[in-house]
């Protein structure tokens, strides 16, 4: 960031995991400045104030209100994006809202609408779409040098459903399970890469565990309105780790030691809550993050066959296979860990550049997520309505 160029003012709504995850970005990138947050938990709040010497409130309305905050960060559960994100516009605040956007899509309208009228920017991420790898594929598909995109498989396996969980995170109607957490990263990235509106989506879920009553699996193939397809799979339930195929570079870019995760057993689901408030932002097993990550963020392997080549998006450059040959268009490892998040955000307030990853881009996402839950459901095709260009 050159001299005198101002920095964002970001107020947090929420201090959970997906604001841990997102602190080493706003800790490096010089463009933001964290000026107040929200949580109800009184040691996040207390940690915040000491780490930041800033201002923390038990409201997202308190929050909204600080006339010191210009952008709120809307980190909260999934089932109160909406809420928080329309007070925010009510409030003139600007919004970097966490996928999912919201649960419905009567929310997701009236998210956008609420922005339409205050005249403020909505930027819904980081979804796994924002990562580099990603983009510089979009950008070779659009360089027109391979042909159209045909198809696109997108497969992670990784141990989500094993991880840690609030109750209303194992409530698929509040927002839980694979579909509405980890689609939403596959779902970004193919229409991303894809040619043109996502058109149907056959689909099929797994819900394997009484003891986590949600989805830790699904399969959907989806196709597009120019005939392209692509097939998404994913398998949350912490056996094959396909991170094996990206050279054991962890989803954060981090290096990873092969199967070394020791399985969590909980006596109840009260002590599995206790236990993840402990490790969250404030709490007494809270460690922040640790080194910088060596290569950049994935979200498993995806693989887009053009006319004339097939591209594979990896955590250090785009692999390009044709003619028999393959070679590597290699990327620098990221100086500052999901960048290009702050980037869309800055060029959005700052300088009046339309997101990419807008309201209506981030509710036609979620469209497609509600028919993977429905297409599995009711064992059938599902028609798209609310779709986006790419």
């Amino acid at each position: 960031m050159g001299e005198g160029t101002r920095r964002l003012r970001l107020g947090v709504a929420g201090l959970g995991r997906a604001f841990t995850v997102m602190l080493p970005t706003f800790l490096a990138d010089s463009r933001i400045a964290l000026v107040a947050a929200a949580d109800p938990r009184p040691e996040a709040r207390a940690r915040f104030v000491q780490d930041f010497s800033a201002r923390a409130c038990e409201t997202v309305e308190d929050l909204c209100a600080d006339p010191s905050v210009e952008t709120v960060y809307v980190a909260t559960p999934h089932q109160h994006h909406a809420g928080h994100t329309i007070l925010a516009a009510q409030h003139g605040k600007h919004a970097l809202i966490e996928k999912p956007m919201a649960i419905t899509l009567q929310d997701c309208a009236a998210m956008i609408e609420a922005a339409r009228a205050a005249n403020v920017h909505l930027v819904v991420g980081h979804s796994h779409s924002f990562d580099t790898p990603i983009l510089r594929t979009r950008e070779l598909i659009a360089s027109g040098a391979y042909g159209a995109v045909r198809m696109i498989h997108a497969m992670n396996y990784t141990d989500f459903l094993r991880r840690p969980r609030r109750p209303e995170e194992l409530d698929t109607a509040q927002g839980g399970g694979a579909v509405f957490n980890q689609a939403a990263h596959q779902v970004d990235i193919v229409r991303l890469l894809g040619s043109g509106r996502v058109k149907t989506v056959r689909a099929a879920t797994g819900a394997w565990d009484r003891t986590r009553p949600t989805e830790g699996a699904y399969s959907a193939l989806l196709t597009f309105e120019d005939g392209a397809f692509a097939s998404l799979t994913y398998g949350g339930y912490g056996h094959f780790d396909s991170d094996e195929f990206q050279g054991w570079v962890g989803e954060m870019g981090q290096a990873k030691t092969p199967y070394a995760r020791e399985p969590l057993f909980f006596a109840s689901i009260a002590n599995e809550t206790v236990f993840k408030s402990a490790r969250n932002y404030g709490g007494a097993n809270y460690r922040p993050a640790g080194n910088q990550p060596l290569a950049h963020q994935h979200f498993g392997t995806i693989v887009v066959s053009c006319e004339d080549a097939d591209l594979r998006p990896m955590p250090n450059g785009v692999m390009i296979y044709q003619n028999g040959a393959a070679q590597l268009d290699p990327l620098p490892p990221p100086a500052v860990p999901r960048a290009e998040v702050i980037d869309e955000l800055y060029d959005a307030v700052v300088n009046g550049v339309p997101p990419l990853h807008d309201g209506a881009w981030a509710m036609a996402t979620l469209e497609v997520c509600l028919a993977i839950l429905q297409s599995s459901r009711e064992g059938r095709d599902v028609t798209l309505a609310h779709q986006v260009a790419s």
